[in-house]
């Protein structure tokens, strides 16, 4: 065990593993999962004996996140065309990692698109980057280690914690600014960034973050929830679509048979999801979001950590011209951000683009779903501008003033999450998109209250959900490289996606 000195307070640490060499992104990976398994079962035996055995004076233990950096001498020419997969210029480039065994299949292909690209060796070690002792436990350890603070000794006398420093989005948000002898970023988020995340998903979701697939669909109305537990099941049952499990809250499974496991949650969480799992992590998680652009930049900051290669938004809008009925459905191809939650993180002067990619998709579904096509689909589709605001009571304003900024914005729909999740989607780089349904027309009598839909609307309403399915399984068919848009990277990106 390695000891050293940090303010008066020894530091005990597991035997250091020096950086290695790897041309094989397989075998690269496996050393991150051994590493990180080691350093963190270290932390959890250490914190356990303090339990039993009490706090020692002035001794510290630590482990380190493991690490992968590469260094390349040369500008190496690439493929133009790919957006991720290469570093843009010479240098030194580094991140830390966490539970790679979530990851694995993420870092084979990450690291493989490394040394192919650039002919060089990919370096896995330990970083200097402490992992705190709340991210080496889990759900069930967490529960059951209770510490008494009543000697005067608090946790980070003896174990390090999160720290805030370490979590940032300077990275995404493009405003990180290199440390002296600092490597350059290769990857969007750090591990102690990502853990953070990987925990709020299982508190916001009541769902383990293994579950979530990478074709995500959003949300606010239980209706869709309910049709999509029944088509899963259904798929499940009929043998369809290459799927092996619906996992809902609390991790209550059914499989391919019918058998049910687990139990549910006394309480649905605050937005619940639900997971259809297919090989790979190609299935479809449905979330429940809840109302408003605050929920909806909550669970995309926690899920942009996951890596999702497309996440769509199937909500109710308020429809902004007469032209439009009930039950119309509103493809965004921008957006007015209203929704405030992120201007500080993405400034409202950055365009956010309609992803061809996402479009073509979406509108494909509706014509499969609908049965119409051509001319004959802009009866039920319109494609314009939606507006996102943070008031849902903005009917009871003077409108005056927001209706002109909606008329000269070309608006034709108004919510309240679709370009906060769009925006989300450009910070991260995640491929987005959105298609609403309309719900009401406020500035032309037709509010949403009891007794409003007509048999249209229910009609459309119905097919919605399947939509949203349907574009997904478009998109999961197109080639990652297709799909991954360099609309989305800026001028210095992280080689990995």
């Amino acid at each position: 065990m390695q000891e050293l000195n940090e303010k008066e307070s020894m530091v005990c640490l597991p035997p250091a593993i020096p950086y290695e060499g790897f041309m094989d992104a397989t075998a690269a990976t496996e050393r991150l999962m051994e590493i990180y398994f080691r350093n963190t079962a270290y932390i959890r035996e250490q914190f356990l004996a303090c339990i039993k055995q009490g706090f020692p004076e002035n001794k510290r233990f630590r482990a380190c996140y493991p690490a992968i950096r590469i260094r390349v001498s040369t500008y190496q020419e690439v493929d133009s065309r790919l957006s991720y997969g290469h570093v843009v210029e010479p240098g030194l480039y580094a991140t830390t990692v966490t539970q790679p065994d979530l990851f694995f299949e993420y870092f084979v292909e990450q690291i493989g698109l490394l040394i192919k690209n650039h002919g060089v060796a990919v370096e896995v070690g330990e970083s200097s980057q402490p992992i705190p002792l709340h991210f080496c436990l889990g759900e069930k350890e967490g529960q059951k280690m209770h510490y008494s603070d009543s000697t005067g000794h608090t946790l980070r006398d003896h174990f390090d914690v999160p720290d805030l420093a370490y979590m940032d989005d300077a990275i995404v948000n493009g405003t990180w600014q290199a440390k002296e002898s600092e490597a350059l970023p290769l990857a969007p988020f750090t591990a102690p960034r990502v853990d953070y995340s990987l925990h709020r998903l299982r508190h916001y979701t009541a769902t383990q973050p293994a579950h979530f697939q990478n074709y995500v669909l959003f949300t606010n109305y239980q209706f869709y929830v309910d049709e999509f537990c029944e088509w899963a099941k259904q798929m499940l049952a009929e043998g369809k679509g290459g799927y092996t499990a619906l996992v809902e809250p609390g991790s209550v499974v059914t499989d391919t048979a019918g058998n049910i496991s687990g139990a549910s949650p006394n309480r649905l969480p605050q937005m619940p999801s639900y997971h259809l799992l297919r090989e790979n992590h190609s299935g479809i998680t449905l979330i429940n979001i809840g109302v408003g652009p605050s929920n909806a930049k909550t669970i995309t900051d926690h899920i942009a950590v996951l890596r999702p290669s497309a996440w769509i938004m199937v909500g109710h809008c308020a429809g902004l011209r007469t032209t439009q009925r009930l039950g119309d459905y509103v493809l965004a191809h921008g957006y007015v951000r209203d929704d405030k939650v992120l201007d500080a993180d993405l400034p409202t002067w950055v365009p956010i683009p309609p992803l061809a990619e996402i479009q073509v998709a979406l509108e494909q579904a509706v014509a499969d779903i609908s049965g119409l096509d051509g001319w004959e689909l802009k009866k039920i589709m319109r494609t314009g501008t939606v507006a996102s605001i943070d008031n849902r009571n903005w009917e009871l304003r003077d409108h005056s003033e927001p209706v002109q900024r909606l008329s000269q914005s070309r608006a034709i729909a108004l919510d309240m999450e679709s370009a906060t999740i769009a925006a989300n989607g450009f910070r991260f780089r995640v491929p987005y998109g959105t298609l609403l349904c309309v719900s009401d027309k406020p500035l032309h009598g037709e509010l949403k209250l009891p007794g409003m839909a007509n048999a249209f609307y229910s009609t459309q309403v119905g097919q919605h959900l399947h939509i949203g399915i349907r574009a997904l399984e478009l998109v999961r068919d197109m080639p990652p490289e297709r799909l991954h848009s360099r609309k989305l990277r800026s001028f210095i990106e992280t080689a990995f996606q």
